[in-house]
C-alpha cells in the first residue's frame, strides 16, 4: 500500500516551504515526461530522442548522502541543463519560472520570500499562485521541511 503524505491544515504563508511533489506531478499530469523533455538542453534533448521511458538512475542526496532512485531526464535536467544561461528569463511565465527555480536548485525547498528574490517577483503574489485552487507543475507546500 502506497505511504499517504500528510499536508497540514494550516494556511500557508510566505514563510511556507514548497517544492516539487515528482509523485503527484507523476500521477496528475499524463504529459509530465513530454514537459520535462521540453525542457532539456539541446544536447540532451538530441540524447533523450529515443531513450527508454522510465529510465532510473542513481542519485546522491547532498544533504544525507542517501542513495535514491530518480527518473534519468528528471536528474539531467536538474543537474545540467536547468544549470544553463536562459534557462529562466524575465519573460518565463510565473508559474514556469516558479518550477524552474525548483529544477536549478535541485529541488531543495523553498519559501515564496526565497523565489521572490531569485524571480523579483513579489512573495504574496507567488503565495497566491502556490494556494489557489489548483496545483501547478506539482509545487506543494513541502510538509516534513
Amino acid at each position: 500500500m502506497p505511504e499517504l503524505k500528510r499536508y497540514s491544515l494550516l494556511r500557508p504563508t510566505i514563510q511556507t516551504k514548497f517544492r516539487i511533489d515528482f509523485d503527484w506531478w507523476s500521477q496528475n499530469d499524463r504529459d509530465w515526461r513530454v514537459l520535462l523533455q521540453s525542457l532539456l538542453c539541446p544536447m540532451h534533448q538530441e540524447a533523450f530522442t529515443n531513450s527508454v521511458e522510465d529510465q532510473m538512475v542513481d542519485w546522491i542526496d547532498p544533504k544525507t548522502a542517501e542513495v535514491k532512485q530518480v527518473d534519468g531526464v528528471q536528474h539531467v535536467l536538474i543537474t545540467h541543463c536547468a544549470k544553463e544561461v536562459g534557462f529562466i528569463t524575465e519573460h518565463t511565465a510565473m508559474v514556469d519560472a516558479i518550477f524552474r527555480v525548483f529544477l536549478a536548485n535541485g529541488n531543495m525547498p523553498l519559501t515564496p520570500v526565497d523565489l521572490s528574490s531569485q524571480l523579483n517577483r513579489p512573495a504574496d503574489v507567488i503565495l497566491r499562485t502556490l494556494t489557489g485552487g489548483r496545483v501547478y507543475r506539482g509545487v506543494r507546500p513541502c510538509p516534513e521541511c
